[in-house]
């Protein structure tokens, strides 16, 4: 079975080719097709009790304050973080 690519971590949205890191590990160092290195390190989520909302609160800072990203922009982001993989099952 093919596995299944992804062009966004399926945890915060950010787009895996700007992750610097190349993606999350996997708990044999392998690379993950599915999280970014924020989120994802050795096979474990790097903040496993987040909720979503804390996720939309985490991203809005970032894209605010250092992404400096207009408020139609943050909304977009906003609107996505619940059709994510980790947080359909939420």
């Amino acid at each position: 079975m093919e596995k299944k690519t992804y062009k966004q971590c399926q945890s915060c949205g950010m787009p895996l080719k700007k992750d610097l890191e190349g993606g999350g590990s996997e708990s044999d160092g392998t690379r993950s097709s599915m999280y970014c290195s924020s989120c994802y390190k050795n096979g474990a989520f790097t903040e496993p009790d987040i909720t979503p909302e804390q996720m939309i609160a985490r991203n809005n800072t970032i894209l605010k304050e250092e992404m400096h990203w207009n408020r139609f922009m943050r909304w977009l982001a906003k609107k996505q973080i619940p059709k994510l993989e980790r947080w359909k099952t939420k």
